[in-house]
């Protein structure tokens, strides 16, 4: 009798004990070189609110939502397009955009995104939102279709910059 309650005492006290919590540490999947001193800088996966952020800008350029882009901007974003074109403020990329949406009416088909974070050299944490998409797009009348990569920097659930890369679709030949 005297075992089986050293037995039961035992399997309470061993039941008890706190687990070993396992703590997840961010693995380094690259680097990011300073403009300012050319000091590599490790890069970790982000955060998936920063995607959802990005999703979320281009749902509203798949559907012309100009106060939803707005709310989305920060005042003094900046915007650097696949032609050398260089936007500064929300309103400029506002105005922009109503001008490119009726023209043009661009409807983007996402592939993927890709969310990456750092710490700058200044202690501040850079969000960045790297994201790949069909872009389709008239031009006089008729369709023409272009991929498109973007990348851009999220802070506090808003879009502070963003660059643009594209290249014309190619018909395949056999």
């Amino acid at each position: 009798m005297k075992n089986l309650i050293i037995l039961i005492s035992l399997s309470f006290l061993i039941s008890c004990q706190q687990q070993a919590k396992e703590v997840e540490v961010s693995k380094r999947i690259g680097y990011d070189v300073s403009d300012e001193s050319g000091k590599k800088l490790d890069l970790y996966g982000g955060a998936e609110s920063a995607t959802k952020v990005w999703e979320d800008y281009i749902k509203a350029h798949n559907e012309g939502d100009l106060e939803a882009i707005t709310k989305l901007n920060f005042d003094d974003i900046k915007v650097w397009g696949p032609n050398g074109e260089f936007i500064d403020g929300s309103e400029a990329h506002i105005n922009f955009l109503s001008m490119w949406f009726e023209g043009n009416s661009p409807k983007w088909e996402p592939n993927y995104f890709i969310s990456n974070q750092l710490t700058d050299e200044k202690g501040s944490l850079k969000q960045w939102v790297t994201s790949g998409h069909d872009l389709t797009i008239e031009v006089e009348g008729e369709k023409v279709k272009v991929f498109q990569v973007h990348d851009a920097l999220i802070e506090d659930g808003k879009v502070k910059m963003f660059y643009v890369y594209e290249r014309a679709d190619v018909p395949k030949t056999k």
